[in-house]
């Protein structure tokens, strides 16, 4: 357009700002912003407001906070785009001090005032200024219920969804995927059958954390439904959020086949797709298909991170791979410059303790660079029970009776060492140790 001759206005400046903020192309919004004051236009209140914003969203706040200063008149949108970039910045402090200078406020101001403290984790300023709104609509509800559900409190959360007199499906959306990120899969799947009911069409965000739900509860038969639906309603399996949450559901599900068919049809398989089906193969008694699918994953140059380590290192210990899981194991640090966490030496441990390599097992614990948590002394345990090795089951439980007091497992598993050892005046010193410190064995249930 320039170069025809054709000169930029009050209404084209915006577009090409807004553009370079959807983008985050910082260096060609700075030559726009010097275009605007060429040509005279630096105190337009839309393209002022338009470059607040741009600048704030691309991270850039002490430019959006010169632009908004030497502007002479300021709307409440301008306010607005100032408080948004701070709360952008992770600047809360500042956020509320424009938000409190602020001559008008709208919905979008307190909005952004309530996000701010939620991404903070700072609930209770978040309620204060949720309970100041003098009109709040479905956006404030929902930023609340979000809040509260990564916060851990779903009750407060379940609360204020009801009391929201308007519902949308991202409302739906965040109540669904915090009863999931809670652990509460039942409540969520519940909540998705409410949501049915009303007839509200899922979307995308909704039906992933469907099969998040899925996922935890191992429901083969609610992972074919879901997968069915899914299929059913013009969802694009080509959104790597989507394709990936349905490789999870089914392999975690035990549905293996449906699992490798989406893995292998996706765009592009990363760490997570891949650490979804190793998993997948491991808790399904696949150790060997889990290694390969890991190298796999090597020899493409993907690289591994923590979790993958548990998780091929848990598939080495269900499959009695012990030269796998050494090789593993020491690769972490020699290759990939990752410290073993107490969850990879637990995994160590179960596997050398499931292979009978007990001794061995106890010298990797006593060798490890922090404390050893209850989880490697556990698997331990575990394994002297297994193999009838009651002189280490006594030091292991000792260790653990330290450590978990008033873990009735550990003083049970003791136990029913020496009751297999044919020791049974231990086992009643046992069961009087467990009295004396007030230690209740949890009884067994059935669903029958």
């Amino acid at each position: 357009m320039k170069a025809e001759g054709a000169l930029p206005d009050s209404y084209t400046y915006p577009s090409v700002i807004k553009a370079c903020s959807g983008t985050c192309k910082v260096l060609v919004g700075k030559s726009v912003h010097g275009s605007v004051f060429r040509c005279g236009l630096d105190q337009d209140l839309f393209v002022g407001t338009t470059l607040i914003d741009m600048y704030g969203k691309c991270g850039e706040i002490g430019d959006a906070r010169k632009v908004f200063d030497e502007l002479s008149e300021r709307s409440v949108v301008s306010w607005t785009a100032m408080v948004v970039g701070y709360v952008t910045a992770g600047d809360v402090v500042e956020a509320k001090k424009v938000f409190d200078e602020m001559p008008l406020r709208n919905v979008a101001s307190w909005n952004a005032m309530i996000r701010g403290f939620v991404k903070v984790g700072d609930l209770s300023s978040a309620r204060g200024v949720f309970d100041s709104m003098p009109e709040k609509n479905v956006v404030s509800f929902t930023t609340m219920i979000d809040g509260y559900a990564k916060a851990g409190d779903m009750e407060s959360s379940r609360f204020l969804f009801e009391q929201a007199a308007e519902k949308d499906v991202v409302a739906w959306s965040a109540l669904i995927s915090g009863y999931v990120q809670n652990g509460e899969a039942n409540e969520a799947l519940k909540v998705f059958l409410e949501m049915e009911s009303m007839n509200v069409i899922p979307d995308e965000f909704v039906l992933v954390g469907l099969m998040s739900a899925a996922s935890q509860l191992g429901d083969l038969k609610l992972a074919q439904r879901v997968d069915s639906y899914v299929g059913n309603n013009s969802i694009d399996l080509q959104q790597d959020h989507v394709i990936s949450a349905l490789v999870d559901m089914n392999a975690k599900c035990g549905n293996m086949e449906r699992a490798l068919k989406l893995f292998r049809e996706m765009p592009k398989r990363d760490l997570v797709s891949y650490c979804s089906m190793i998993h997948g193969f491991s808790i399904h008694g696949h150790g060997e298909d889990a290694v390969n699918l890991f190298n796999r994953m090597l020899m493409e140059g993907i690289v591994p991170d923590e979790a993958a380590f548990t998780i091929v290192l848990t598939a080495c210990s269900h499959s009695g791979l012990v030269d796998k899981g050494w090789k593993y194991f020491n690769s972490m640090e020699e290759n990939y410059g990752i410290s073993p966490t107490p969850d990879h030496f637990a995994c160590m441990v179960d596997l050398l303790g499931r292979s009978g390599q007990l001794r061995d097992a106890y010298e990797l614990i006593k060798s490890m660079h922090i404390e050893p948590n209850a989880g490697a002394w556990g698997a331990l345990i575990g394994a002297c029970k297994l193999h009838g090795d009651t002189e280490l089951g006594e030091i292991v439980a000792n260790r653990l009776f330290e450590l978990e007091p008033q873990n009735a497992a550990n003083y049970v598993l003791l136990s029913n060492i020496y009751a297999a050892a044919g020791r049974w005046k231990d086992v009643s010193l046992v069961r009087s140790k467990m009295k004396e410190r007030g230690v209740c064995k949890i009884p067994g249930c059935s669903k029958l």
